[in-house]
């Protein structure tokens, strides 16, 4: 069961879209978040100079998946002024340290690890990582230091916006919620709001081909699902391997029938209801 926290962002420049410095409560954890444009002012920051951890990021592709580079510094700067040269597509960087200064290199190959790991599980992104970073030799009590870190850091990044890290509500945890069905030309789907935006559920099937009119985004979508294994053949139709989370239902929607598709309507109870008629009246309560 989660517990409420607390996130203190603070903007040294008083600037909303410039460099912040993210703390939660009862942690020693430290984030620096900048956009590129502000990295030679960035770089300057004491937190740069500690061993650490950092996503890339860049914006999002024709497809709307974001391309990352996950990476470990000991210290983080010197990385990062590298990458400031060689590496074109990020835009902006989130890198976290421990202000107590307790992490050391064994620790951020750890969480560079995991973080790789959870990433290329949720295919939620692109990596631009050209190796698979591996996991170090470590003690047992360093391994639960840096799992530790780790569950505190997952907790900070979504409030930010990095939410490709970020596991699937298990399904045993969405069971109260309302599950919904499409239904059409020999294609059955299953998913389910939860905050993270619209889950299809593993085993639903989608259409392999899409209309004529179907909007170049969706194309891109299902090409890029296909191409990491989310989608695969599977007879006449193509097939979910995994749950997966889209931001919206149209574009769950839209990506199952192979067509603009309005995800509100699209998708229904077992009794007819549309997720639109539900919404609409949990507003009129």
């Amino acid at each position: 069961m989660t517990k409420p926290y607390s996130i203190r962002i603070f903007l040294p420049t008083g600037d909303p879209d410039g460099i912040r410095t993210i703390e939660k409560s009862n942690w020693s954890g430290i984030g620096l978040v900048f956009p590129r444009s502000l990295f030679a002012e960035a770089r300057a920051r004491k937190e740069l100079d500690r061993t650490g951890v950092y996503v890339l990021i860049g914006p999002p592709e024709d497809n709307g998946i974001r391309k990352i580079y996950i990476g470990e510094g000991d210290p983080i700067k010197g990385r990062l002024e590298s990458h400031a040269k060689s590496k074109e597509f990020w835009t902006s960087c989130v890198a976290y340290t421990s202000k107590d200064e307790n992490l050391n290199k064994a620790h951020v190959q750890y969480l560079e690890s995991r973080l790789y790991a959870l990433a290329a599980e949720g295919k939620r992104c692109l990596l631009d990582n050209g190796n698979v970073p591996q996991l170090p030799s470590m003690s047992e009590a360093d391994k639960a230091d840096a799992e530790g870190f780790l569950a505190e850091l997952l907790l900070c990044l979504p409030v930010l916006g990095v939410t490709m890290f970020s596991p699937v509500v298990a399904r045993d945890e969405r069971s109260s919620a309302l599950r919904y069905t499409i239904a059409s030309r020999g294609i059955t789907a299953y998913g389910t709001e939860v905050p993270q935006g619209f889950v299809v559920e593993r085993g639903s099937t989608s259409s392999a081909t899409e209309v004529a009119s179907c909007h170049t985004y969706l194309r891109e979508i299902r090409t890029a699902l296909i191409d990491n294994g989310v989608l695969v053949r599977n007879g006449t139709s193509l097939e979910f391997t995994q749950d997966y989370v889209f931001t919206s239902p149209s574009t769950a929607a839209g990506v199952v029938l192979g067509r603009s598709a309005n995800g509100r309507e699209e998708w229904k109870t077992a009794k007819g209801r549309t997720l639109k008629s539900i919404q609409d009246g949990e507003v009129s309560k």
